[in-house]
């Protein structure tokens, strides 16, 4: 997620931190090259043209040039920028209907994710303590409204659908009134896209709006578009007022300057973005967040926030009293890998340490193998319950058979066993130590 975008940027600032003293010919060049990186990210021209323009007008001043602390000056004023180009203050997480349900409408062309990111959004909602309703509305690909029952049933989300020629605009208000129903609180209605904005479509998404009355309207945008989807976010904004948008596909290779560029282009503010393709990959965009992340501080907070959900208190609590003894087993261990994949892809996470993307070398975190866990949990599932608990029975011929059921090597298990026996052994060393430190403060 606009990777080259946060390493362009992060040398930039490391160029400035070099130089010390700071005079305006610096600034002018440091203004330049920010320029620059922001328009191969695919940010609007204009955008990126009236960003550097304020930018420039803060920084020109006694207070910068000759200061020690220029370059920290500079990079405050242009973090402050970003964050207000990205939305400023942080948006409330939801319109809420004061009477429920609050209806979502979710619009976009075909391809820029709908379908998956309704199911995505009911998935967030549940999160939320809400009881969403998926209506599917996209009578245009059947294949859809199978998608989307599919989804629901993964999540446990009811689904309102119809394929016997009922229109549209019908079966999304007979979804509103099937929640009402089943007491649900939401309602997220999937529409129809088309290869391009036309006026069927629009005339269409205009009269289920009429009929539902929704709290949100969502504009879904392929952030792999790149410039259009400024266009995109114009053309749907003034045929229904939109409340906000959500960009898919952020995980890939997309250089993502349209994240930049829709608010400030259309005053359509981004509310969540799609970070990848499993139900559960869908973040709130926090302006301020983003703009430390985009900028290379990381995202401290946001690494907090996905470790609260995905660590149980009481299973931390009992894996902190095994770790000091130095008593870990590969229950432990198969214990961590889950708690891991809860907090989303190893690559997702180090990208929010601050400073890591821009000191590891540019393909670095691509090369990460998520793969290797899953051969390190098939070794361990091929264990019986008696080993996974005293690794030490673990003789020859027992590792012969977790090496052919896990449909590794004998060697691939030896290094387990190693790096486990290494790991409790550092325990061990780690609890002397503390231990020590703990009595010679009593004294």
């Amino acid at each position: 997620m606009l990777d080259n975008l946060t390493r362009r940027l992060s040398g930039i600032f490391a160029g400035l931190r070099s130089k010390g003293r700071l005079n305006e010919a610096d600034v002018t060049e440091m203004l330049r090259e920010v320029r620059v990186a922001l328009l191969e990210a695919d940010v609007n021209f204009k955008v990126a043209k009236d960003l550097i323009a304020r930018i420039k007008e803060q920084a020109v001043g006694e207070a910068v040039f000759g200061s020690l602390t220029a370059d920290q000056t500079i990079i405050k004023i242009v973090r402050d920028e970003v964050t207000l180009l990205l939305g400023g203050e942080s948006q409330p997480r939801f319109n809420w209907s004061p009477s429920p349900p609050t209806v979502v409408l979710l619009c976009g062309l075909q391809g820029s994710g709908k379908t998956t990111t309704a199911a995505k959004l009911a998935r967030w909602l549940l999160k939320e303590g809400k009881k969403p309703l998926l209506v599917a509305c996209d009578v245009q690909r059947p294949a859809a409204v199978k998608q989307l029952e599919v989804l629901g049933e993964q999540i446990g989300v009811p689904v309102h659908s119809k394929l016997d020629g009922t229109r549209p605009p019908t079966i999304a208000s007979e979804g509103v009134a099937k929640a009402k129903h089943l007491f649900l609180d939401t309602v997220i209605v999937d529409t129809a896209g088309r290869l391009q904005v036309d006026e069927a479509l629009m005339q269409e998404l205009r009269e289920i709006s009429r009929l539902v009355s929704p709290s949100e309207t969502l504009l879904v945008l392929d952030s792999t578009t790149g410039q259009e989807a400024v266009n995109v976010a114009e053309t749907f904004h003034a045929s229904v007022p939109l409340t906000g948008a959500i960009f898919t596909k952020l995980d890939g290779d997309t250089r993502g300057g349209a994240v930049l560029s829709v608010r400030a282009a259309t005053g359509v503010p981004v509310r969540f973005i799609g970070v990848g393709e499993q139900t559960d990959a869908l973040e709130a965009f926090v302006p301020d967040r983003m703009a430390q992340r985009i900028l290379g501080f990381g995202d401290i907070l946001g690494i907090i926030e996905k470790a609260e959900l995905a660590i149980d208190q009481g299973e931390a609590k009992q894996l902190e009293s095994r770790m000091k003894s130095g008593n870990l087993d590969f229950n432990d261990m198969l214990s961590q890998f889950k708690t891991m994949r809860k907090m989303g892809p190893m690559k997702n996470i180090l990208k929010m340490v601050p400073g890591l993307s821009a000191a590891l070398p540019e393909d670095a975190l691509d090369r990460i193998d998520e793969k290797r866990i899953d051969r390190i949990e098939a070794i361990i599932l091929s264990m019986t319950p008696k080993e996974r608990s005293n690794p030490d029975i673990i003789n020859g011929s027992r590792r012969k058979r977790i090496a052919a059921g896990s449909g590794t090597s004998v060697e691939d298990l030896n290094n387990l066993i190693r790096q486990l026996y290494e790991m409790r052994k550092q325990m061990k060393q780690l609890s002397k130590m503390q231990a020590r430190f703990g009595k010679g403060r009593r004294r």
